[in-house]
């Protein structure tokens, strides 16, 4: 992995158009993939420094109580869950874009969540109640960061026209509410079915 590689993300962030296009039709698949998995990986990194280590001003959690395996989900679900309806919902709709592409493009989206908040984990200890409105301004805006370069990633990586972008995304996200509902019913049917066969046992065992 070269420098120009690392360096690639925090160039795309203010190069969107060009470096979507170059991660689809240009660039190494494999290697884009391998620094879609360290951002994915950085960004969990920074929600656990965040949750741990912010200052109390801005930090809602309690460090004792804090689960990193918790976190882990937080980050890696909602990224999987996008992927798949998006994926889904543009195999129907003419998309060009592979699995890969779509789980390239929006881990590479998140690059804004991270420079913006792993320096406040530290910042935000050395600032008064008045203050803190910069720490939720700049989240705000890493979010609109991240959102607008999702945009533009799912516009590249499907080839569609912006309009076209607008109401897919809006799409996905009906079709993540469905996939959420549809896992905790599996859940839930999982968790029926093995208190039943628990219930069968505790009375076998009981009985003899």
């Amino acid at each position: 992995m070269n420098n120009e590689m690392i360096k690639y993300p925090f160039t795309l962030t203010i190069h969107p158009f060009k470096c979507f296009w170059e991660l689809k039709y240009e660039l190494n698949q494999r290697m884009n993939l391998i620094i879609s998995v360290v951002i994915l990986f950085s960004l969990i990194l920074t929600n656990v420094l965040s949750n741990q280590y912010a200052g109390f001003i801005v930090n809602l959690y309690h460090p004792e109580e804090i689960n990193s395996l918790m976190e882990i989900v937080y980050v890696v679900v909602p990224v999987l869950f996008f992927c798949v309806a998006n994926w889904s919902l543009t195999t129907l709709m003419d998309g060009e874009g592979k699995f890969v592409e779509i789980v390239i493009s929006t881990c590479f989206a998140l690059t804004p969540l991270i420079l913006i908040n792993f320096p406040w984990i530290w910042l935000s200890n050395f600032i008064s109640m008045q203050e803190a409105m910069f720490f939720y301004l700049s989240q705000s805006f890493a979010v609109a960061w991240f959102l607008f370069l999702l945009f533009i990633g799912n516009m590249t990586v499907h080839q569609f026209t912006p309009s076209k972008t607008f109401a897919t995304m809006l799409l996905t996200i009906a079709a993540m509410g469905f996939l959420a509902f549809l896992c905790l019913l599996f859940f839930s049917l999982v968790q029926q079915i093995v208190g039943f066969f628990s219930v069968i046992y505790q009375e076998i065992v009981l009985r003899y």
